[in-house]
């Protein structure tokens, strides 16, 4: 039933963000809209080739971001490890940063980030490799550090740049935006988005049973290792894929398993679920205040992110959220 409800809140999300924006729609002119695609007139234009792709887009980043993070935390049993731990968003600033400081074309700027994340996510895993399997501390140790000197190198970037199209470009990427996003951008990353989801899907079984501790994981039959490099490219091409969409929204990974965790509890056979339809529509209720709530200016999304996500953190992380790995 719970589960039911969160499903309601997707689609009633994505309706909201699809009727709100920096053109003002009424109501008929909305359902006309909707319901001709074709017409041709200014309604059904600014809905089907700006609005529908930006929510959809939105639904799918925020479901990403839940996932690889709740896909994570389980795996560490930490509940403060969010999907960037890997060093995927560094690696793609990183290179985004070097990219608008040489003058590579735009259009093969998200590629790139998506590339480059992938690549600092497969040396953060050779860095945490104990014998054949990974080290949970060294994991984390690992993520950081390089998360620290990939994020020097976007500072010198934009140290270096004078104010313009170039610096914009990476500080765009540093706040987060879907703005301009089109469902060519949400193609080129459904393959990598697909099959990370297929991958965490088919490891909740064992990552359940991974919660008894992997002692008695591997007694009851759960190849540790093999589980814990799946985890780790599942949540590595949601995230490289999130990246490459929206650029930095940070918290949806770090907050949406929480709250689903309250709502459903920690059974990740219901949580995995629940934590991609609450992220799913967190985002796009998000996105669609960022578009509004300063209209005709957008706020970046993932500065509005960041404003809501640090109090509620706290306060959930204050309330003993943590007691759930202990």
């Amino acid at each position: 039933m719970r589960l039911a409800a969160l499903a309601a809140l997707v689609p009633l999300a994505m309706l909201i963000g699809i009727a709100v924006g920096g053109a003002a729609l009424a109501p008929g002119t909305l359902v006309h809209a909707l319901l001709h695609p074709s017409a041709g007139d200014d309604a059904a234009t600014i809905l089907w080739q700006l609005r529908v792709p930006r929510v959809a887009i939105a639904a799918v980043v925020g479901a990403a971001l839940a996932l690889a993070g709740t896909l994570l935390q389980a795996l560490l049993r930490n509940p403060i490890v969010d999907p960037y731990l890997t060093g995927v968003a560094s690696g793609a600033g990183a290179s985004i940063a070097i990219a608008a400081t040489i003058g590579i074309t735009p259009v093969l700027i998200p590629p790139m980030g998506f590339v480059s994340g992938l690549a600092t996510a497969v040396l953060v895993a050779v860095l945490a490799r104990r014998g054949p399997r990974l080290d949970p501390e060294r994991l984390v140790l690992a993520g950081v550090s390089l998360s620290a000197l990939l994020s020097a190198i976007v500072t010198l970037a934009l140290e270096r740049l004078a104010r313009g199209t170039a610096s914009e470009a990476i500080i765009a990427w540093l706040a987060g935006s879907l703005a301009g996003r089109s469902w060519g951008d949400l193609a080129a990353a459904a393959p990598e988005l697909v099959l990370g989801t297929l991958i965490g899907a088919a490891t909740i079984p064992a990552l359940n049973v991974l919660r008894l501790g992997e002692g008695r994981a591997a007694t009851l039959g759960v190849h540790v290792v093999r589980l814990q490099w799946a985890l780790l490219v599942a949540s590595t091409l949601l995230t490289a894929a999130a990246v490459a969409l929206a650029g930095l929204l940070g918290f949806v990974g770090l907050i949406v398993p929480h709250l689903a965790r309250r709502v459903v509890g920690p059974d990740l056979r219901v949580l995995v679920p629940a934590a991609v339809l609450v992220g799913a529509a967190l985002v796009v209720l998000a996105d669609a205040l960022a578009r509004t709530i300063a209209a005709p200016a957008e706020i970046p999304l993932g500065v509005l992110l960041a404003f809501v996500g640090v109090p509620t953190f706290l306060v959930l992380y204050l309330r003993g959220i943590a007691r759930a790995y202990a």
